[in-house]
């Protein structure tokens, strides 16, 4: 029962030696809570920046196929989608926002760009209107003209185009057709750097219009939750949901098993309308392979170090044990059995990275918080990983109690055999050492 106080009491005798182990446990700590924290802050960031860009956490997309075999995406009646959609409202549905888009060439005085452009009901999305940074122009002027386009100014500057200028577009309608319309650029958006080709906007009925459907169709309906981290449990309630009602392809997750799912819709046949739901891990699953990349990178390097400092540990314990030999020889004599003396050591390891292990949780702590600090602003090229411009750091319980408890088993392995050495010391010889 006095074991933990001796071995408090032991650390605390030599303090230098104590605080030089424990910092260097403390930085290990340190360097692997702040890679695991960023990277998770960024696969939030990201996922919390494409969902407002491409408004939703969920996503449902419907498709016909037409006489001649193509595949056309369009939702034209959404009644049952509405119904199921509104069963999740009390886990926290924020808005439904539905939207159409085309993929062409904005050409203007013979320069030209590929450009996706997407079409909003700006009466409904005011979330979007209060997100959206502007370079050039206002809102009102964009609600003012019906063929209103908001571009990215590095796309405008690229093109030579200036405000109140009209563009031509070319594209291709739902159903296949070439087609020509025209644009008036009436503001441009904040460089977003990997937004950039898709933060184009226009009003959903003149999108429609150019590519073919009626006013009141469209092509995606996104569903934006108060809560992302409910967005898997919600969409497969939407999934079992929606089953009973309209005919849904199975779920993709990721961009090859999605090519592979659009793949067998384009040789399927059917009629009527068919619906496809996915939500943004599926359009981001490289991303998290990225940071589960970058986590593995941390932990590798976390551990080279920690093989360093096992040997600084098993060395310093040796140091420990010849030092305190007669001490040893001592509690021997007088009935301290081995597996107690082992015991003892093995103690002092634990209290020493799980010292350590603390100062560098409230270090990594401190650190992600200065940096959090920090206002990068909103018109820069890292906007896709910051929140409101600053970068985030979320703490993972699970990573964080793993990451201990890894520390603190190589802490111990590295004391283990010095501990092992000190319990079979002979407590005669272990009292007439000498130094």
């Amino acid at each position: 029962m006095n074991s933990p106080r001796i071995a408090f009491r032991n650390l605390s005798r030599q303090k230098k030696r104590s605080f030089l182990l424990g910092g260097a446990i403390a930085f290990g700590i340190l360097i692997i809570t702040l890679v695991n924290s960023f990277t998770a802050g960024v696969v939030e960031n990201v996922q919390e920046n494409f969902s407002h860009f491409l408004a939703g956490h969920i996503f449902l997309t419907g498709y016909e196929k037409s006489p001649s075999g193509r595949l056309v995406s369009v939702i034209r009646d959404d009644e049952y989608l509405t119904e199921a959609i509104h069963r999740i409202e009390q886990s926290g549905l924020r808005y439904i926002a539905r939207r159409s888009s085309l993929n062409g060439v904005l050409i203007f005085e013979g320069e030209n760009a590929r450009q996706q452009v997407v079409g909003v009901n700006w009466d409904e999305e005011r979330y979007l209107r209060d997100r959206l940074v502007l370079r050039e122009g206002t809102m009102e002027a964009v609600l003012a003209e019906p063929r209103s386009l908001v571009l990215n100014e590095k796309v405008a500057g690229r093109l030579g185009v200036a405000l109140g200028e009209t563009l031509l577009v070319q594209m291709q309608t739902v159903t296949g057709q070439q087609n020509v319309g025209e644009f008036i650029l009436a503001a441009t958006s904040v460089d977003t750097g990997i937004f950039s080709g898709m933060s184009a906007y226009g009003h959903r009925a003149h999108v429609n219009q150019l590519i073919n459907i009626e006013p009141g169709e469209y092509i995606t309906l996104g569903i934006f939750l108060e809560d992302m981290g409910r967005m898997e449990v919600e969409a497969q309630r939407l999934y079992q949901a929606l089953q009973q009602q309209v005919s849904l392809f199975p779920r993709a997750a990721g961009p090859q098993a999605m090519r592979g799912l659009m793949s067998e819709m384009a040789e399927e046949e059917w009629e009527g309308t068919r619906y496809q739901l996915s939500t943004i891990s599926d359009y981001l699953q490289p991303l998290n392979q990225i940071a589960s990349t970058l986590n593995i990178v941390g932990l590798v390097v976390v551990l080279i170090l920690f093989v360093i400092i096992m040997v600084g540990i098993t060395n310093t314990f040796r140091m420990i044990i010849y030092e305190r030999t007669r001490e040893i020889g001592t509690m021997r004599a007088l009935g301290l059995q081995r597996g107690s003396v082992r015991g003892l050591f093995l103690l002092e390891a634990l209290f020493l990275s799980l010292g350590g292990a603390l100062v560098g949780l409230a270090g990594a702590f401190v650190v992600g918080l200065v940096l959090s600090l920090i206002n990068f602003g909103t018109d820069n090229q890292f906007f896709v990983i910051l929140r409101e411009g600053h970068l985030s750091f979320k703490v993972l319980p699970a990573q964080l109690v793993g990451n201990v408890a890894i520390v603190a088993a190589l802490t111990l392995l590295a004391a283990l055999v010095p501990a092992g050495r000190a319990s079979k010391l002979n407590p005669a010889h272990a009292l007439r050492k000498t130094y």
